[in-house]
């Protein structure tokens, strides 16, 4: 099971309604809780089992610790505007680095493929890219700051 499912699976029971799942295959066990306190929706772990796994399962099962998704962003007038959402959890950076520029700012046009931000994820940086073209009409999250699996970053006007 690689790191995309994991992710699947823990959206779909966040959306389910479930309040528990229990997953064991081979050398790994998952367990995915789930409580309404309000409007907030906890998962609470995913834990790999002492066995002999090959090394992505070593990699993927430790970044999916202790997990609380963040309540849905609140609506926005435009309704047009299409949020782009972060793939996985990690860190959040603007820049590639101390000393360069932003990858993008409000009111910059993006195309396809460009380089929005850098999630750190276990050391690794990872390169979020746009899936459309349009303009960014809002950064929704603080340089540095961590994210969760499917937060919204930035909202992008496609017209």
């Amino acid at each position: 099971m690689d790191l995309k499912e994991i992710q699947n699976l823990i959206k779909f029971v966040a959306n389910s309604g479930v309040a528990e799942v229990k997953l064991e295959m081979d050398d790994v066990k998952i367990t995915i809780r789930t409580t309404l306190e309000g409007n907030v929706t906890e998962t609470t772990y995913v834990q790999q089992m002492p066995a002999q796994a090959a090394p992505q399962q070593v990699a993927a099962a430790p970044q999916m610790a202790p997990v609380a998704s963040v309540p849905e962003a609140p609506v926005v007038e435009n309704s047009h505007y299409i949020t782009i959402k972060s793939p996985i959890i990690g860190t959040f950076y603007r820049k590639p680095s101390p000393d360069k520029p932003m990858f993008v700012e409000v009111g910059k046009t993006i195309s396809k493929g460009d380089v929005l931000c850098v999630i750190e994820a276990m050391k690794l940086f990872n390169e979020i890219e746009s899936e459309i073209s349009g303009k960014i009409v809002k950064i929704l999250v603080d340089d540095m700051s961590p994210v969760e699996f499917d937060q919204p970053l930035f909202l992008v006007d496609p017209s």
